[in-house]
């Protein structure tokens, strides 16, 4: 059971603190991958940004003309010890090899009245497909939230280029490195072995999706708008001490598959299996009931004069991944009636990079949403894989158990997977292994028909009929 606490104000230098704001980025400034972003929303409209890098963005970074051919950045400092040769293909257009830069993965967000989405999809696909940047970014009429990866000179002209949108301007971004070996596999392919050689990488090195959406961190209560309102923000450094009260309740908002393989000591977790189940376990959870347009706390009879009073809400402390969650969460907290509500600012993996481990309150690893599956503290990446029949998190026992099958089940799965999704998963993974990518050396599709092929003269036979 949650205990319910009065209110809770920081020590003096912590108050001191929470005063303080950041001022957002001017369109002239570099772009920090660790920067911050104030609530403060621009309601003027830009129009589209250019593919090309402008005046108003960093003057670092390179602002020649894109090449036509698709090939990795060449510069940004160097790896020593590290000798392989990047190259990027494209099936329309010759390999063109460059030096080598290391790499770096940026999971960025920023919530914003962003009507014309759509229009930002393809110059942003094609700028990322440019210069060689991986990842998933989803775009919406509340924002953007996306994951990335590339050398650091080229993820900054994708972040740039984004931000050249004023509403867009000052992204949350997280930067995690990558490990030397995950560098080694993201730079060794070749136009000759292209299909196995990205398969450890952070994400799939010769792919970038950029999809639209209606929220950019599915909630599905249109009413709750971050954009309005959010809870207040603790930096890493104040965080031991908020969690460390006892008059404070703190919420993972993460799901079952996170939570289960690391989490804040004494932290409540929901249990859900997805974003949009939070709502009604805070429902649940803290006896709330709707009277009217309002919601309130269910009340209480006190046993000594039998008047009805209200039952006091808690002090809340919310975390997830990188922050984006939080945002909405506490934005719906605060409309329920609870009115101290803070979360965690830059999530879990800013904790896990600025807060040493022998002073961290963190237990566990945290999850992340590509190949590298978990991190530690540092970010330096954890033990788990990934089973890729179910997108979960396993660990070195979980592969150990009766119920795993390498690419079909593992034991959080396998009961609910039927015989016939399992064969289709085995067939997929017979696939992988013969040729080390899904979908054969085609990937998909069909290959190119020589003259005198059957399949050829069979084409053109049903085309004529």
């Amino acid at each position: 059971m949650l205990r319910f606490y009065s209110h809770w104000r920081f020590p003096p230098p912590l108050a001191a603190a929470r005063m303080l704001s950041s001022p957002p980025p001017t369109p002239h400034s570099q772009p920090s991958i660790s920067s911050g972003v104030s609530n403060s929303i621009s309601t003027t409209k830009n129009t589209k940004p250019n593919l090309l890098p402008t005046q108003s963005q960093p003057k670092t970074l390179s602002s020649s003309p894109l090449k036509s051919t698709v090939a990795c950045s060449s510069s940004g400092p160097i790896r020593q010890n590290m000798t392989t040769v990047s190259q990027c293909f494209s099936t329309k257009q010759e390999p063109v090899e460059s030096d080598k830069s290391s790499l770096l993965v940026v999971s960025f967000y920023k919530f914003a009245d962003f009507p014309d989405h759509a229009d930002l999809r393809k110059p942003l696909k094609d700028l990322c497909e440019e210069l060689c940047v991986s990842g998933g970014i989803i775009l919406a009429p509340e924002g953007i939230n996306g994951s990335i990866c590339g050398s650091r000179e080229s993820v900054e002209r994708v972040l740039a280029f984004i931000q050249s949108d004023v509403r867009l301007n000052g992204l949350r971004q997280v930067e995690t490195p990558v490990s030397p070996e995950q560098e080694a596999i993201h730079h060794g392919h070749s136009s000759s072995s292209p299909l196995a050689a990205g398969e450890d990488a952070p994400f799939r090195w010769d792919h970038v999706r950029v999809k639209l959406k209606k929220e950019i961190v599915t909630l599905g209560m249109p009413s709750v708008s971050p954009i309005e309102r959010v809870g207040t923000y603790v930096s890493p450094e104040e965080w031991n001490e908020l969690i460390s009260d006892p008059e404070t309740v703190v919420i993972d908002v993460r799901n079952t598959y996170e939570t289960r393989i690391g989490k804040f000591k004494g932290a409540v977790d929901p249990c859900t299996t997805a974003f949009r189940h939070f709502p009604s376990w805070v429902e649940d959870q803290f006896a709330l009931k709707q009277e009217g347009n309002e919601t309130q706390a269910k009340v209480e009879k006190n046993e000594e004069n039998k008047a009805e009073k209200p039952k006091a809400l808690p002090r809340i402390a919310m975390y997830c991944t990188g922050g984006i969650r939080c945002e909405k969460a506490s934005s719906f907290l605060l409309s329920q009636g609870f009115e101290e509500v803070y979360h965690l600012k830059g999530g879990i993996l800013k904790y896990l990079e600025q807060v040493p481990k022998t002073e961290s309150l963190w237990e566990g690893e945290c999850f992340v949403f590509d190949k590298r599956v978990s991190v530690e503290h540092g970010l330096a990446q954890g033990t788990h894989k990934l089973c890729y029949g179910c997108k979960q998190p396993i660990s070195d026992e979980d592969m150990e158990a009766p119920e795993y099958e390498s690419g079909v089940s593992c034991p959080y799965c396998f009961s609910e997977k039927s015989e016939e999704e399992k064969e289709r998963a085995r067939a997929r993974q017979i696939q992988f292994e013969e040729w080390g990518v899904i979908g054969g050396p085609d990937k998909g599709r069909r290959p190119a028909a020589k003259p005198d092929s059957p399949r050829k003269s069979s084409a053109k036979l049903g085309s004529s009929i």
